[in-house]
Parts: structure tokens; C-alpha cells; sequence
């Protein structure tokens, strides 16, 4: 332990350091609370003795000082004969202890090993507490893979900061796992967390559903509306699929961000809010900003720490993990007790593309586990896209056995597919995919929801 002995007193300072130094202490001296303070902050003491009464700065001086600077070390006060109340004072306002001069010196090595002892199991209850707090973050984060990993470190870095943040990656990678991830371990943990899907809601209402409305503002707007900016007040926004954000929002986004207040649909006032951005899509941004879909200036403004999240095809390694994740999950959820997949089952998986991602491995798993008939899942519990990876829709019809001549089943196997390359040509813009495959965007996000590609 390192402990520091302030005392304007020559003789005492020197006797002190020689009795710790005996009793294995790396012992510091400074001869006034000033060059104590100074020396209690650069060394990081862990233990100090001050003098209550010294020049330039006394020990409650020093006390006071010593923890605005976030001096954490314990202090306990020297007094002499008689000054017992500035003793009580002193711990009054945060001081572990004291000693009465004169003092023997077992008096001295006692009062130390108990702060010691103190210091040590505070440390680990701040050590079982981080540790207990880290895995809860992590709990429905299932990761092996060093690009996944990468990404954990690098969002448990940035939490600490106010820097916004924006999650790329394709649908189902768990971009806002990794989203909450930073907000519980971040100083604005105990604040609401709010998320938005801008690609899931109309664009005459998202306005509204971002920054409110006033009374009458528009039809249907029977009462006024705090929006998802004032409600995430002191807390974390979640913006996922920024990229389906309309050019029009685009701006008042961006002016929000740059002004630190936001505007109700209907009102002339602006309202202060406290909020912390992260944003997340699927989509190539830089490419949209250079085509003109996307404003520059709240690419820049958004992109202040790029956290990427690679597909699952790309980290079969995850594969195990996360199914045994799902395993206990869905044998919890659905009263059941599956205890895993035949080795064929589990070789199907690792041989399967994923396009979408973990959120459709989740959906394998759960469906697997529903028609399983014992409590191991053989591969034909598996779906045929997934039993056949190699070959999906393309085998010939030939090949296809009685049980696989199912119109219905083929017809939702097509269409799945159709659906994920769809999403794959546009990068994720679900608004041009609905062109592409002709159909109407709420039917699309239906579809994507049913196949567990988003």
C-alpha cells in the first residue's frame, strides 16, 4: 500500500515513515498540506496521514481540497492532545479516521491495518459490482468472434463518452443490443432509453413522433405530445435506420443535434433537451451521401464514432454460443427442455448463409424447438432453405422428394429469398426493395418480420 505522511513536524514525519517502512508500506512525506495535496494526487496514495493544524493549507483545507481534485485514498487525521473536535470534523467531512499525538506506535500500525483492510474489501465489492453490472450489459450479447468482440470493447469505450455514436451493419446483426449496451454503461444508464425505427413509420407522422405536437396541430392531434426527443431527456435516442429519414427531417434532425433543443409540430417555442444520440442502418451512408440521398452535414454530425457489426456468415464461430444462448432462452419461454442439435443439425447451421443474420438464427432455433420431437433437434427439424443451403430454390424439381412438393412451402421459400436479395441490392433501403419486389411497404415489413430477415 502507499501511504503519504503530512506534518510540518521533521521528527514526526521521519519516525512515522520509519515504522511503516518496517511494517512493508511505500512511504511518501510532505511537510505541509500544499506539496501534500500536490504529492497525494500525482502518487495516487492510497492511504493518508495529514496533521490537522499546518501552514499554508491545514488538514481540513487539505481534506476538502483533496477530494474536489477526486482523491479517493483514505485519510486519517493527526491531532494533538486536545483537538478532538476537529478530529470529529474532520471525519464529518469524509475522513476515515484518526489519531490523538501523542501516539504509541502500535497505535499508529493498527489504525493503518484496519484502513487497509477496509481499502481492500472495498475494491472488491467495487470489483464484484463492475463485474456483476458487466454481465448483465452483456446478457443477450452472444459473441466468440474477434469482430464481434471488437465491437463490445470498442462500445464499452465510447459509453463513457457524450460522442454520438452510429452502429452499421445488416438487419439482424443486433445493432440495438449493442445500442443499449452503450447506453447501461454509460453515466446516463439510469435514464430512459428510447427507440425509434425511422423506416417503420410514415413519414407525415414521424416528425411528430420525434419532436411532438401542440393541441390541433394537425388532424387527429386531439391533445399536445411530448415526442421521443423529450422523452429521452438525459437519456440515449436510439435513430435506427436513419437512412430511410426523409431529406425534410433530415434538417430538423440536424438542427436539433447542433442546438441542443427541439420544436413541436404547431409551436413557435423551442424546448431545451439533454439527449444522447446513437443511430444505426443497414444501408452504405457515405454512398447515399454521395448520390444525394443523405445530408453531409448530419452524416458528419452522427458519425463521431463508427462501431461496425459484420454479418453471421462472417463469424460462424458465433453460431454455437448463440444457439445454446436460444436453447436456454425458448426452453424457459416455452416449458420445454431441449438440449440441443445432433451434430448434423448443427452442421447445417454452420453451412447456411444467414442473410438475416442472428435475428433469423433466433427464429431457426425457436421454430426447431417447437417441432422437435425429443430433446435433441435432428436436421429435418430444420427448414428447407436451411437443410439445403447449397441448392436453396435453384434444385431441380427432380430432386425434391414427396414431402417437399408443398406449393405453400415452396412459394414462402422463394419468396424469402426474393425478400433478402431484394434487401441485399439496395443495401438495406426497404423502401426501394418494396418497388423492386412490388409490393406495398407495410406488406414488406410484414414479410421481413415473418421470415426473420430484419
Amino acid at each position: 500500500m502507499n501511504v503519504l505522511v503530512i506534518d510540518d513536524e521533521a521528527g514526526v514525519r521521519r519516525t512515522v515513515s520509519l515504522l511503516l517502512e518496517d511494517e512493508g508500506y511505500d512511504v511518501g512525506t510532505a511537510s505541509d498540506g500544499r506539496e501534500g495535496l500536490k504529492k497525494a494526487i500525482e502518487e495516487e496514495a492510497d492511504i493518508i496521514l495529514c496533521d490537522v493544524r499546518m501552514p499554508q493549507l491545514d488538514g481540513l483545507g487539505f481534506l476538502d481540497e483533496y477530494r474536489k481534485k477526486g482523491g479517493d485514498g483514505l485519510v486519517v487525521m493527526m491531532t494533538a492532545y486536545g483537538s478532538e473536535e476537529l478530529a470529529v470534523e474532520a471525519m464529518q467531512r469524509g475522513a476515515y479516521d484518526y489519531l490523538a499525538k501523542p501516539f504509541a506506535p502500535d497505535e499508529v500500525v493498527l489504525v493503518l491495518k484496519k484502513a487497509e483492510e477496509r481499502e481492500k474489501l472495498w475494491r472488491e465489492v467495487v470489483r464484484l459490482r463492475d463485474q456483476v453490472t458487466a454481465d448483465q450489459r452483456h446478457t443477450e450479447i452472444v459473441a466468440k468472434s474477434g469482430g464481434m468482440n471488437a465491437a463490445i470493447e470498442l462500445a464499452d469505450k465510447v459509453a463513457r463518452h457524450p460522442s454520438t455514436v452510429m452502429v452499421t451493419g445488416a438487419s439482424g446483426t443486433g445493432k440495438e443490443l449493442i445500442a443499449r449496451l452503450i447506453h447501461t454503461s454509460s453515466p446516463r444508464a439510469t435514464g430512459p432509453f428510447m427507440p425509434i425505427n425511422c423506416g417503420a413509420i410514415p413519414e407525415n407522422l414521424l416528425e411528430s413522433e420525434l419532436f411532438g405536437h401542440a393541441k390541433g396541430a394537425f388532424t387527429g392531434a386531439a391533445s399536445e405530445r411530448a415526442g421521443l426527443f423529450e422523452e429521452a431527456h438525459g437519456g440515449t435516442l436510439f435513430l435506427d435506420e436513419i437512412g430511410e429519414l426523409p431529406q425534410s427531417l433530415q434538417v430538423k434532425l440536424l438542427r436539433a443535434l447542433q442546438e441542443g433543443e427541439v420544436r413541436r409540430v404547431g409551436e413557435s417555442k423551442s424546448r431545451e433537451v439533454d439527449v444522447r444520440i446513437i443511430a444505426a442502418t443497414a444501408r452504405d451512408l457515405e454512398r447515399e451521401v454521395r448520390e444525394g440521398r443523405f445530408r453531409s452535414d448530419l452524416f458528419y454530425r452522427i458519425n463521431v464514432v463508427h462501431i461496425h457489426l459484420p454479418p453471421l456468415q462472417h463469424r460462424s464461430e458465433d453460431i454455437p454460443p448463440l444457439v445454446r444462448h436460444f436453447l436456454t432462452k425458448y426452453n424457459k419461454a416455452l416449458g420445454i427442455q431441449i438440449t440441443g442439435f445432433a451434430p448434423a443439425a448443427m452442421k447445417r447451421l454452420l453451412a447456411y448463409s444467414w442473410p438475416g443474420n442472428v435475428r433469423e438464427l433466433e427464429n431457426v432455433v425457436e421454430r426447431a424447438m417447437v417441432l422437435a420431437d425429443g430433446e435433441t433437434i435432428d436436421a429435418e427439424s430444420l427448414p428447407e432453405a436451411v437443410k439445403h443451403p447449397d441448392s436453396g430454390v435453384t434444385r431441380s424439381f427432380e430432386s425434391l422428394s414427396e414431402d417437399e412438393l408443398s406449393v405453400k412451402k415452396r412459394t414462402a421459400e422463394l419468396e424469402r429469398h426474393l425478400i433478402a436479395r431484394a434487401l441485399e441490392v439496395t443495401n438495406g433501403n426497404r423502401t426501394r426493395a418494396a418497388g423492386i419486389l412490388e409490393l406495398s411497404y407495410r406488406a414488406l415489413l410484414y414479410k421481413i418480420r415473418e421470415y426473420g430477415l430484419g
